[in-house]
């Protein structure tokens, strides 16, 4: 059923070779899971509504781990052309801007800006068929959560910390898996637990959340990257955690925020710029 904004740079713009399946599932399942969870507790009523079709019975944080599953599926979309919808890299300081040609067709897709701009373009089209609207709103979901991952605005040279081995508590891994999966995994929680301790109803946040493009939330990334790659230690252990963990609640509670807003945006006429854009949750207080 799920067949299937040209961005410059103001800097160099590095784009690595495609990466291979297993070094690009930003956050892993859990990571995804917990951004999807959020962005549910704060989409409008019209706005869930408007998903049904979309979502064929499933709910935001199910779908948000879909392009990810489908990465060994046959066909050359999948096969040659998915992987690089997950991420960019960047030389130090670039400056990320959008340009619209690359978003016409998905074969055309070069890197998650794109991918993100293609898939409002198509939800955004009354044109667009059921099965192209399903496609984008999947895959919106699912890079929300990734431009939000600092390892996918990395650098091209190790493939976004994919070829920056380290251990974590003597179990070889590298710097990108680290932040995927095994810090959160560390919190021994269910994407369940980990999205309602982390969620939030502060109208300052969220209004600070929401002033924002999706080329902003890839050069915060880029950014904390830049910063993580400075401060790597080989040996990851209780101080790196203590540091860090923070920096992963902050960034997934922003995309699951972020990807609420942009959902309210597309889908409810009603909903206003900034904290207005937001169902406020009656079960947080933070």
């Amino acid at each position: 059923m799920y067949k299937n904004v040209k961005y410059s740079l103001s800097l160099t713009l590095l784009i690595s070779a495609i990466f291979a399946s297993t070094d690009c599932n930003a956050w892993g399942q859990n990571g995804h899971r917990v951004v999807g969870k959020i962005a549910e507790s704060h989409i409008s009523e019209t706005t869930k509504a408007a998903l049904i079709p979309y979502l064929n019975g499933e709910s935001l944080a199910q779908v948000s781990t879909w392009p990810d599953e489908m990465r060994s599926a046959p066909g050359d979309f999948w096969q040659k052309k998915s992987s690089r919808w997950h991420y960019i890299n960047a030389d130090d300081n670039a400056t990320f801007s959008f340009n619209h040609d690359h978003t016409k067709h998905k074969e055309s897709v070069t890197n998650i800006l794109e991918g993100i701009h293609y898939s409002i373009r198509v939800l955004k089209d009354d044109k667009s068929s059921l099965a192209a609207k399903q496609f984008s709103l999947r895959f919106l979901v699912h890079l929300v959560g990734d431009s939000h991952q600092p390892f996918h605005a990395g650098r091209a040279e190790d493939r976004g910390g994919n070829r920056v081995n380290v251990t974590f508590f003597g179990q070889p891994t590298n710097l990108h898996s680290l932040w995927d999966t095994k810090l959160i995994e560390n919190e021994n929680l269910s994407f369940t637990e980990f999205a309602q301790f982390i969620d939030t109803d502060n109208a300052e946040i969220i209004t600070e959340y929401l002033a924002s493009s999706p080329e902003q939330w890839v050069t915060e990334s880029h950014n904390l990257a830049d910063k993580l790659y400075k401060l790597n230690n080989d040996e990851i252990g209780f101080s790196y955690i203590y540091e860090n963990t923070p920096i992963i609640k902050t960034r997934l509670q922003q995309a699951g925020i972020r990807l609420a807003g942009l959902l309210n945006t597309l889908f409810d006429s009603s909903a206003k710029p900034l904290a207005k854009a937001l169902k406020m949750s009656a079960n947080t207080n933070k």
